[in-house]
C-alpha cells in the first residue's frame, strides 16, 4: 500500500467512526467536541473555544422508528436519522449542539431536540445583498459565542476566533488544492477516496486534517499523470452517500473530477475574508457564499456555476443527487435543468435517501447514462 493509500485509509477510518475520533481529541486535549448541524454554521467559534467541532449529517441505513413522532414523514432523510439517532442518545457525550436555519425542518429542529446536549440555534440572514444583513449576522454569531462560553465554561477572545479563522481558511485552501489535483489522478482517488478525504475534515481538528492532506497532495503530485479513459462528472445536491452509491460510479469508470456537494466543496469554497472585526468577517463570509439552494440569491446562478465547472474540469456530463424531500434543492432543479439543457450538457437525476438499501434501480440509470455517454 502506497503512502497516499496509507493516509486515506486512515482518513476514511475517522470517517466511519466519529465517536473515536471524539474521544481521541478528548484524551489529547481534555475537551470534547459540540456538534454542528448542516450547513453554514460558524464552526470558528466552536474552534476558538479549543472544542472540536463535529460535524451531524445523520446516518446511512438507519431504521427510522422514533423520529416520526417528532418530524413528519416527509422529512428529509438527514433529518430523520439525525432525529432517531438523537432519541438513541447518540449525541449525548457532546458538550453542546449549533444548529443553523437554512431550511423549514431546522428552523424547528432546536425545539424538537430531545437529548441531554444543550442547544444553541442561530439564524442566518436570507436578504443577503445589504450591509444589514452583516449586521444582523453579527448580533447572530455574538450569540452563539455568549452561549458556547456560558455552555461550556470558556471565554472566547476575539484573537482565538482570528486564529481559527486563520487555520480554517488553510484547510479550505488545500482542501480545494486537494479536488484540483485529485481530479488529474482519478485512478488513484476514486469516488470512495475523495469522499472519504473530504469527510474526515468534519471530524478531525482541522490543523492536523490540513497536515494529512497536504502529504496525499505531495504523494500524488510525485506520480505521473495518466490518461484516465472513463468518463468525468460534476456532483451536485446535499451529499452523494453512502458509500454504495459511490462503488456503483467506481464498478462504471466514473470520475468524480468536481463537485457542488453541500457536504463536500461548498464547505471550503467560500474563505472568510479578511479584516480585524472576527465576526464581522464570518457575517461577511456569509454574505459571499453563492450558487447554493439554501442561500437565497436572486440570480439563480447554480446552474451556470455547475456548467462552468463541467468545462473547467473537462466533465462528460452532471449527475444530480436530489435529497429526497430536500425542497430548496427541488426547487432548483428546474433552473439547474434549463441552464444544462441550453449548453447541451448531459445530466442524470439520482434520489438520494440515507435509509435505502438497495441501490439496483440506481445501479441500472447510472449504467444506462454511462452507455449513452
Amino acid at each position: 500500500m502506497s503512502k497516499v493509500d496509507t493516509i486515506i485509509a486512515e482518513l476514511d477510518a475517522i470517517s466511519k467512526n466519529p465517536k473515536k475520533a471524539m474521544a481521541d481529541f478528548k484524551a489529547k486535549t481534555g475537551k470534547g467536541a459540540v456538534g454542528v448541524l448542516p450547513i453554514y454554521a460558524p464552526e470558528e467559534l466552536v474552534y476558538a473555544a479549543g472544542y472540536l467541532p463535529m460535524g451531524i449529517w445523520g446516518a446511512t441505513k438507519k431504521q427510522i422508528l422514533k423520529a416520526t413522532t417528532f418530524l413528519p414523514a416527509f422529512t428529509c432523510s438527514i433529518m430523520q436519522s439525525i432525529m432517531e439517532l438523537e432519541l438513541q442518545g447518540t449525541y449525548d457525550d457532546l458538550a453542546a449542539i449549533v444548529i443553523s436555519s437554512p431550511c423549514d425542518t431546522l428552523k424547528c429542529f432546536a425545539q424538537k431536540w430531545k437529548g441531554k446536549s444543550p442547544v444553541i440555534q442561530f439564524v442566518h440572514s436570507q436578504n443577503r445583498d445589504m450591509e444589514a444583513s452583516n449586521t444582523f449576522m453579527v448580533e447572530e454569531y455574538k450569540y452563539v459565542r455568549e452561549s458556547l462560553e456560558n455552555t461550556l465554561g470558556v471565554k472566547i477572545t476575539d484573537d482565538a476566533i482570528n486564529a481559527a479563522i486563520d487555520v480554517y481558511n488553510e484547510n479550505r485552501a488545500v482542501m480545494r488544492m486537494f479536488t484540483d489535483v485529485a481530479a488529474l489522478y482519478p485512478q488513484v482517488i476514486t469516488p470512495t477516496k475523495r469522499h472519504a478525504v473530504i469527510k474526515a475534515r468534519q471530524f478531525m481538528d482541522k490543523a492536523e486534517h490540513t497536515k494529512k492532506v497536504r502529504e496525499i497532495i505531495a504523494g500524488l503530485m510525485s506520480e505521473p499523470v495518466v490518461p484516465f479513459t472513463g468518463k468525468k462528472i460534476v456532483l451536485t445536491g446535499i451529499q452523494a452517500e453512502p458509500d454504495e452509491l459511490l462503488k456503483i460510479f467506481e464498478e462504471f469508470g466514473i470520475a468524480v473530477v468536481a463537485d457542488d456537494l453541500a457536504q463536500e466543496s461548498r464547505q471550503f469554497r467560500t474563505d472568510v475574508p479578511a479584516g480585524n472585526d472576527p465576526l464581522y468577517r464570518l457575517a461577511k463570509q456569509w454574505q459571499n457564499v453563492t450558487a447554493c439552494a439554501l442561500a437565497i440569491d436572486r440570480d439563480k446562478p447554480r446552474g451556470k456555476f455547475i456548467v462552468n465547472l463541467a468545462k473547467e474540469y473537462g466533465a462528460d456530463a452532471v449527475i444530480v443527487a436530489m435529497m429526497k424531500f430536500c425542497d430548496p434543492e427541488e426547487y432548483d432543479y428546474p433552473i439547474l435543468l434549463e441552464d444544462f439543457e441550453k449548453v447541451g450538457l448531459r445530466n442524470l437525476k439520482i434520489e438520494i435517501d440515507q435509509q435505502s438499501e438497495s441501490f439496483e434501480q440506481a445501479r441500472t440509470r447510472i449504467q444506462s447514462f454511462v452507455e449513452m455517454l
